[in-house]
């Protein structure tokens, strides 16, 4: 069976500046066994109902703006994958194929370090609005098969993600963290490690401290994803507990 993993990926810029969160996605690329396809939960994508990449080749998508144009010039030519879509809607119908995505940055940034030529097909997941949290957890669940089919599902978002609060003025400082966000991503981080869905799907998002660092819920999602996808007694690791300007988080964990 092939781990399952969830990255904060933090700013776009780490896809073009040298820096421990890279380098810790080289690592990881390095320590993994190569897996057959991909399956991305970003972030990025928000849809009314499940859809999925269909793409031969899914465009590299730049979701974003204010960036430097090197920026904008990545290029992550991975295939998609017509196999895995099959795989995936044969047997949950309710996922539907669409061509009108790619591989968008909480997918690319990442994984041009973990797989840096570009050789593993990838899809992406859309995160449903119409779903509750419940609902979110039970789809990851049912996606559980795919990890013993050579599928490498991997989520990519953040813990604590409010952009409104961010200290630009510590920029420089790699220590700095509002107590409310160390608070959040801690509680977030114990309520992971016990696979705990009761309050990971309720009680912990009515916690003052995570309302405040989870202020929607699309950086959060791919995480619960992740965690849903955990068997029972399967070890658990966090990397990259740092934060970056006082209201992000980077922490990551991969799951077997």
């Amino acid at each position: 069976m092939l781990p399952t993993i969830f990255f904060g990926h933090g700013s776009p810029m780490n896809a073009i500046t040298p820096n421990e969160f890279a380098e810790s996605w080289k690592t990881l690329g390095l320590s993994i066994a190569k897996p057959k396809f991909v399956l991305s939960i970003s972030a990025h994508w928000e849809t009314l109902g499940t859809k999925i990449t269909n793409n031969q080749f899914p465009p590299t998508i730049h979701d974003f703006g204010g960036f430097p144009k090197e920026l904008f010039e990545v290029d992550y030519p991975a295939p998609g994958s017509e196999e895995l879509v099959q795989m995936i809607t044969k047997k949950l119908p309710q996922i539907v194929p669409n061509d009108s995505w790619g591989l968008d940055h909480g997918t690319w940034s990442v994984l041009k370090f973990v797989f840096p030529l570009a050789d593993v097909p990838i899809v992406q997941l859309s995160l449903d609005r119409n779903l509750d949290l419940e609902g979110h957890w039970s789809l990851a669940e049912s996606l559980s098969f795919l990890r013993e089919e050579g599928v490498l599902i991997i989520g990519s978002g953040n813990l604590v993600h409010n952009l409104r609060l961010v200290a630009w003025d510590k920029m420089s400082d790699p220590e700095f963290f509002y107590p409310w966000a160390e608070e959040a991503d801690n509680l977030l981080q114990t309520a992971i490690q016990n696979r705990d869905k009761q309050t990971l799907t309720k009680q912990l998002l009515q916690n003052p401290a995570v309302q405040k660092a989870v202020p929607s819920l699309e950086h959060f999602l791919p995480a619960l994803y992740i965690a849903a996808l955990r068997g029972q007694n399967e070890p658990i690791q966090f990397f990259n507990q740092k934060p970056v300007m006082g209201s992000l988080s980077m922490t990551s964990f991969q799951i077997g």
